[in-house]
């Protein structure tokens, strides 16, 4: 179990920032927080945030931008966690019991918080990104084979799982299907495990006890919503 030790003392403010940038899952404008959560992330709040590496703030145009860093994500998932601090009163405590009872339930579901939160609209175009053509190939240089579209590569992840499933719905490593696909282009790969998770039998994961990946697991993951997923299940959910 994670200890309050892993999560650094932060005021109220500092922690609705990190919450709302989990729960939006994408970049916030300080226009944008004040019309989603009443409040701007500014001063030593940001300050803080940023020098502890949870906040990314984009200061080259105003209004300031602001994201979750991996760290940022990190922290966030394990608020509830600590101690809520005393100057934010029933509502804080209030916003601690919703997380350690929101952590419970999507680990109980095998749901992480960055698939659960994801913006689909924001990821959708991971799936159809645009690949650069090759040149044309020269009188000595053989065609090179034409590129595998994003339904095809979802085709041969569908029979990778089904030949490594012991039955539908059952969980296996990435490692394993990548194994399987080591012909497949990586980004296209990656592309198609993403663009999946928005499928209603699909589930992509992190694994809970990272002790337990071996160097092949964590070099195979696929990243998604800001956290490392190492295992696929389709079928049932």
């Amino acid at each position: 179990m994670t200890s309050p030790a892993d999560v650094p003392h932060l005021t109220p403010n500092q922690i609705n920032a990190l919450v709302v940038l989990m729960v939006e899952a994408r970049r916030l404008t300080n226009a944008e927080l004040k019309e989603l959560a009443g409040f701007t992330l500014t001063g030593k709040d940001n300050t803080k945030l940023v020098d502890l590496g949870l906040v990314d703030t984009d200061r080259t145009h105003r209004p300031f931008a602001h994201e979750l860093t991996d760290e940022g994500w990190r922290v966030a998932r394990r608020l509830h966690t600590s101690p809520p601090p005393k100057q934010g009163g029933s509502t804080t405590r209030s916003l601690f019991v919703v997380l350690s009872n929101l952590h419970r339930s999507l680990d109980r579901l095998r749901v992480s918080h960055g698939d659960f939160f994801k913006q689909t609209e924001a990821t959708a175009p991971a799936a159809s990104e645009p690949r650069h053509e090759a040149p044309a190939p020269t009188a000595a240089e053989p065609a090179a084979a034409a590129p595998v579209s994003a339904a095809e590569v979802e085709a041969l992840v569908r029979s990778a799982y089904r030949e490594l499933a012991t039955a539908p719905g059952a969980w296996v490593g990435l490692a394993d299907v990548r194994d399987r696909l080591a012909d497949t282009d990586r980004v296209a790969l990656d592309a198609a495990l993403r663009a999946m998770v928005g499928r209603e039998d699909v589930r992509i994961i992190p694994v809970a006890n990272t002790k337990s990946l071996t160097a092949r697991d964590r070099a195979a993951a696929v990243r998604i919503g800001n956290e490392d997923n190492h295992a696929l299940a389709i079928g049932p959910a």
